[in-house]
């Protein structure tokens, strides 16, 4: 059933704004429908999704603590208390960055590691299992226009003052 959204009198005057409303509500409907079913299996699914999304950061290499709490646009303070939380777990460990002994980084430990490969792997699955019935020709349509949009978020994201990383877009 094709999605449309609630009519407002901003998506009657720009068939963009109504567009980027439906994208909007088919990228929500279409995360829940394929990773929802995996909660139970995910390694990660105990964890709070604040924590998740720091250990997916790092999965892509290790980060200072002012530079996790600047791109997730939290409180250094709140960023070192999830990093306590996540030591604990032994998903992550501080490093010491070059000299700088104030200067601390965050790595996932070797299980932080296998543990983001499990989930990394489950989610792939998931996501193989959805489209195996779909057209090949429709697949590469998808990937194709994934990866557009993808790239229209990395330019948009050139232009502000923030921006944000390619790793840390494929968040969750």
């Amino acid at each position: 059933m094709p999605v449309t959204p609630r009519k407002s009198k901003a998506m009657a005057d720009s068939p963009l704004t109504g567009q980027a409303a439906i994208i909007s509500t088919l990228l929500m409907k279409i995360m829940r429908g394929m990773f929802s079913a995996l909660d139970g299996a995910d390694p990660t699914a105990e964890l709070p999704l604040t924590q998740v999304r720091i250990c997916k950061i790092l999965f892509y290499g290790h980060r200072s603590m002012s530079s996790l709490s600047r791109d997730m646009g939290i409180s250094l303070s709140a960023i070192t208390q999830i990093a306590d939380r996540l030591e604990r777990a032994h998903l992550v460990e501080r490093v010491t960055e070059g000299e700088d002994r104030r200067v601390k980084s965050l790595q996932l430990t070797a299980y932080g590691e296998q543990i983001m490969q499990a989930r990394n792997a489950l989610r792939a699955q998931r996501v193989e299992q959805v489209i195996a019935g779909l057209p090949i020709e429709t697949r590469t349509e998808i990937v194709q226009a994934l990866q557009q949009l993808l790239d229209a978020c990395t330019e948009q994201a050139l232009h502000t003052p923030d921006g944000i990383e390619s790793n840390a877009m494929l968040d969750d």
